[in-house]
């Protein structure tokens, strides 16, 4: 018994044994990885707020919220004061029991958490201003002094600050449709932009001993409050830029009253700052369509230069319907105005600068500004605002509804590179294009950064190539004007960098090693390959103004965008979004493979072995021809190198009894290519082939091609001619990371680094 109880046990583990080895056997399941599956995963679901088409849903909301603002700037001290009256108007269906208010100057107080976010070694370079400003000057103690929050009855309103932002709690709940007024009362110390750096503040010139002030985040704003993020209260860390509403604005400003000012909105009482010379040049510059008139002449300029008036004026604004204010004041204002129609609006375009702007802002500024409104509204819409203004100021790029603060300074002596030279224009129009990405359409920059950089820099580059046709002296013997960004090419050394230090599009702009190529570079040359290369220029630009002209005024997500595109274009495109913006792969396409081969009756080896797996019998085969390879034994026929189907007497019999001769219409060879993708990226398949009597064929095969296999696909080639070389993404349209393995026979090329150096240069 303990003998049979033995080999029962053993009969038993021996059949757990196969069982084990048969379930091993038995595949592994997957999830659906296929590159062309749909975003579901991904994106949030569509709803009554944002429907499935990308456009505002039936029940869509935002709030509304209206300032009326009294500022004083006191020059000597550089201090700014301000008291705002708000009006929040409660558009949600929810009830709500607090506000959060933005102080995003707060950044700047001596505590601020944000001077303590990043690493600080030792760094092997220093410029003495930074020596001066970590190790003796200490940091600048700014932000914002609250004296008081009230109610417009006087009555104190309870509030807390946390860091950034501010929570004013109501005195009872604020229920939907309701408005809720209340007062604020602060001040702060304005921060020198060169020593101390900042979005805005001021530079101070020694020369003259004046100051230009660039003035923005200057007063306590309202955040955000939607059906996406409920409060959009996330802390200003200062790379992740401004969510907010849109209202009205009544702002008053007090400055010496030799100051020149420009701002957001308006200028209500132009008689009243302005002298009678000025006044008079303002009102003629409204009918100046064929140059900019001179309000404030840079010898005028100068002559204000020395005046330090101790008198004040106050400047007074409105503007409808903006998310912002921002505002430039200075004694060394030089001020010029030229209008222009857009649609059937009259615009003015306005530039205000220092003299040592000269003599390259009086040249080039106002033009971008004009080129801006003209190329931004062909692509998006008709611009909307009374003005757009570009200010002059020392190495900074930064924007505000109707004004922006841009660099690009000539060299002492006047002269500028051209390097200089396109900075400065390029600047303009990206700054001055944001009046579109985000003022109007207006996305939420704390959280995704790229939904206004991205698509701005794309319509940037649009807007840069017609400014090189519109002004050609401008770009003197360029065949085109030199962008930095757009060009697939010149993203080519950050997407093939270290995977350690690259983050997807898809990323908050705080948490992204590399903002500038991350966040304006690669959407915007993503858009570009999209327009040019994936979906056409008529289709692209079909649906992108459709996205714009959807989302004006209002507050887009990146599903609206992505849906948008999808749905105004009838192009499924969920495998470029998930590719070029939700991961950081690259697209490296090449040929792999290429075999020449010709039509037979005999099936060689390779052919034989497939027949028996089938259950043919080699020895009774009906009426069929065999591919075979040129590197085949087989393949010894004279014949065949003449004319591929001279090898199968079948497939000759049967052309000729189709009325097809067979000598002269039949194609002399048959070439199969394979190409690979070590890339993750799936990308439409752009093949040049080249022929032996010097001419080329072009072809752009589908994205869909890699649907079924995404390493590798083959294509077969019938031609009249002998082909003689096989080149993929010949106009290096795809922002392909590596070319080594884009042409056969494979070339005899320099490292990829020089290759990259000599294909980029300029």
């Amino acid at each position: 018994m303990k003998k049979l109880s033995n080999l029962l046990i053993y009969l038993i583990v021996l059949n757990l044994i196969l069982l084990k080895s048969l379930f091993a056997q038995v595949q592994q399941g997957h999830t659906n990885q296929n590159k062309f599956r749909q975003l579901y995963d991904e994106f949030a679901e569509p709803n009554k707020y944002h429907n499935a088409s990308g456009a505002p849903g039936v029940e869509y909301f935002q709030q509304k919220v209206d300032y009326v603002m009294d500022i004083e700037l006191d020059d000597k001290n550089s201090k700014l004061y301000g008291e705002e009256i708000i009006t929040y108007t409660n558009n949600s269906p929810d009830n709500l029991t607090y506000l959060w208010l933005q102080l995003d100057q707060n950044i700047r107080k001596k505590d601020a958490p944000s001077l303590y976010k990043n690493s600080s070694g030792n760094s092997v370079t220093q410029r003495p201003s930074s020596f001066l400003k970590n190790y003796i000057n200490g940091s600048f103690d700014g932000g914002f002094n609250i004296e008081w929050v009230l109610d417009t009855q006087g009555n104190p309103l309870k509030y807390t600050i946390n860091q950034t932002m501010m929570r004013v709690d109501l005195p009872e709940s604020l229920s939907p449709n309701e408005t809720f007024k209340f007062k604020i009362k602060w001040w702060y110390n304005i921060n020198n932009r060169l020593e101390y750096g900042g979005r805005s503040g001021y530079e101070y010139f020694e020369g003259d001993g004046n100051k230009v002030y660039t003035i923005a985040q200057f007063f306590p704003r309202l955040c955000v409050y939607n059906d996406v993020e409920g409060w959009q209260n996330y802390q200003f860390w200062g790379n992740g830029e401004f969510a907010l509403e849109f209202g009205d604005y009544q702002v008053n400003i007090t400055v010496p009253s030799d100051h020149i000012m420009e701002a957001t909105g308006t200028l209500q009482n132009p008689k009243e700052v302005l002298t009678k010379e000025e006044y008079k040049r303002f009102i003629a510059s409204k009918s100046s369509f064929e140059k900019p008139i001179i309000i404030v002449n840079q010898d005028e300029a100068k002559l204000k230069e020395s005046t330090f008036s101790k008198k004040k004026s106050t400047w007074q604004f409105n503007a409808k319907n903006v998310r912002d204010f921002g505002f430039a004041t200075s004694r060394k204002f030089i001020w010029e105005r030229q209008a222009l129609k857009i649609g059937n609006q009259k615009v003015m375009a306005v530039s205000i600068y220092p003299k040592e702007g000269n003599p390259l802002w009086e040249e080039y500024s106002t033009k971008a500004v004009i080129q801006t409104l003209k190329t931004y509204s062909k692509f998006t819409f008709d611009y909307p605002y009374p003005k757009a203004v570009s200010v002059h100021a020392r190495n900074i790029g930064m924007e505000y509804p109707m004004i922006c603060f841009n660099f690009g300074r000539p060299d002492e002596d006047g002269t500028y590179s051209d390097r200089t030279k396109f900075g400065m224009i390029s600047v303009i129009i990206h700054e001055v294009g944001h009046n579109y990405f985000p003022m109007i359409v207006n996305s939420d920059e704390r959280q995704w950064g790229w939904m206004d950089e991205g698509l701005d820099t794309f319509v940037q580059y649009l807007t840069e190539q017609d400014f090189g046709i519109s002004y050609p002296d401008a770009i003197g013997n360029l065949e085109k004007y030199p962008s930095r960004r757009g060009d697939p090419k010149k993203i080519v050394p950050y997407m093939a960098g270290n995977q350690n230090f690259i983050a997807p599009i898809m990323s908050n702009p705080e948490n992204v090693y590399q903002l500038g190529p991350n966040a304006y570079a690669k959407p915007a040359t993503a858009l570009n390959i999209l327009r040019e290369t994936v979906m056409g220029n008529e289709v692209f630009d079909h649906a992108f103004k459709t996205y714009a002209q959807r989302w004006m005024f209002k507050h887009p997500t990146p599903e609206d965008f992505f849906r948008t595109m999808e749905d105004a274009s009838a192009t499924d495109l969920d495998w470029f979004w998930r590719g070029w913006f939700y991961s950081t792969d690259v697209v490296d396409i090449g040929v792999k493979n290429v075999k020449r081969f010709y039509f037979s009756d005999t099936p060689d080896e390779k052919a034989s072995n497939r027949l028996k797996e089938f259950g043919y019998d080699l020895n009774n085969l009906p009426d069929m021809v065999f591919k075979i390879d040129q590197e085949s034994d087989m393949f010894n026929s004279e014949l065949a190198n003449e004319n591929a189907i001279m090898g199968s007497q079948i497939l000759r019999d049967y052309l000729t009894e189709e009325g097809i001769d067979p000598n002269t219409k039949s194609p002399k060879y048959f070439y199969e290519i394979e190409f690979e993708k070590p890339g993750g990226l799936v990308m439409p398949l752009i093949v040049e082939y080249n022929y032996a009597d010097g001419t080329s064929e072009r072809i752009s095969y589908p994205v869909q091609i890699w649907r079924k296999n995404d390493s590798s696909v083959k294509k077969v080639v019938a031609s009249d001619k002998e082909l003689v070389g096989v080149t993929v993404d010949p106009d290096l349209e795809t922002a392909d990371v590596n070319l080594d393995n884009n042409n056969w026979p494979k070339r005899e090329t320099p490292s990829d680094f020089e290759k990259f150096k000599e294909r980029i240069k300029g």
